[in-house]
């Protein structure tokens, strides 16, 4: 099944590419693969939540954060690369999470991004990953997600 086919029946619609919010791109093809710049959790141009995880994000709240950076990360990604279906798989996520000194569920949040790749791309999907506690992200998100995918 195709990734276009696997947005449609989870009603998910793929989101505009976000405008950047500094001096970069959205992502970059080089060869057969394409890197995204961090994503934030952008929906309809508002942030879904502003804060530190564990302190007034919870993790809960953080894992949908990332799912919608995830999904902002795939709309620039399927961008650079004409089309989600010509993406081939997810190479690497990689995500940052505002996180208060005493919290350590980093994976934990960062499987809000990486269920989207497997919901999305199905086997394809599956990639290698960190999950990266930060003191601070862009505008005060709690999350912020970037990733690598190979194309045709």
């Amino acid at each position: 099944m195709s990734a276009s086919q696997r947005l449609a029946d989870a009603g998910i619609t793929l989101p505009e590419v976000v405008a950047p919010v500094g001096s970069y791109v959205p992502a970059v093809r080089h060869g057969e693969f394409i890197s995204t710049s961090g994503q934030l959790p952008f929906r309809d141009g508002t942030l879904l939540a502003t804060g530190i995880v564990g302190d007034t994000v919870t993790a809960d709240e953080a894992a949908a954060c990332a799912r919608q950076a995830a999904l902002n990360a795939i709309a620039a990604a399927a961008d650079a690369a004409g089309g989600i279906d010509n993406i081939v798989s997810v190479v690497r996520v990689v995500g940052y999470v505002a996180s208060a000194a005493d919290f350590g569920a980093q994976p934990t949040v960062m499987n809000g991004a990486s269920n989207l790749m497997t919901e999305v791309f199905g086997d394809a999907g599956r990639h290698i990953r960190s999950a990266v506690g930060v003191a601070a992200l862009p505008l005060g998100a709690p999350v912020e997600v970037e990733i690598t995918v190979a194309v045709r």
